[in-house]
């Protein structure tokens, strides 16, 4: 194999945008539905199970002439606490950042509690997010009660299309 055939890009290179690069493997199509990425008339381009040093392998995102604001990049650390958010301005990137979980995430995720007021009126949900041991758990402003972060996602299921 020449260094051109090794070099070659796994996903085609965008000129102007976002990519969301190191997103663990089997992640990158939750991302897309979850926070709504998926919601422009805009080329998306996935990369799934992507051969990565870091992690053996990855997801990427590359959306093109759409850029996320660091509070929507630091909500995909939920589900990608690695992940680096570069912005792409004529094939080159001009802004690489890291994201870092936030202190609270709202609008995205539903309460799982069925009693929960955001479920039955017409408000934003939102959470406060509390890392307990080594895991993520959400805390709805709401009811104030306290879920693990897949109880969370699962209550999401009917929302996108699970692999």
């Amino acid at each position: 194999m020449n260094m051109n055939q090794h070099n070659k890009l796994q996903v085609e290179a965008i000129s102007r945008g976002t990519v969301i690069d190191h997103i663990p493997s089997q992640v990158g199509i939750k991302l897309l539905n979850l926070f709504k990425l998926v919601a422009t008339d805009e080329r998306i381009t996935i990369g799934l199970n992507l051969p990565s040093n870091k992690q053996g392998k990855k997801d990427l995102i590359k959306i093109e002439n759409v850029f996320l604001t660091k509070e929507q990049a630091n909500q995909l650390s939920i589900y990608a606490p690695y992940a680096t958010v570069n912005r792409i301005d004529n094939y080159h990137v001009v802004c690489k950042s890291t994201v870092t979980l936030p202190d609270n995430i709202d609008d995205i995720f539903m309460c799982p509690n069925s009693n929960c007021i955001s479920r039955s009126e017409p408000v934003a949900s939102g959470f406060g997010i509390k890392i307990i041991g080594n895991k993520i758990h959400l805390k709805c402003k709401y009811c104030e009660k306290l879920f693990e972060q897949r109880a969370v996602e699962s209550s999401q299921m009917n929302d996108f299309i699970k692999i």
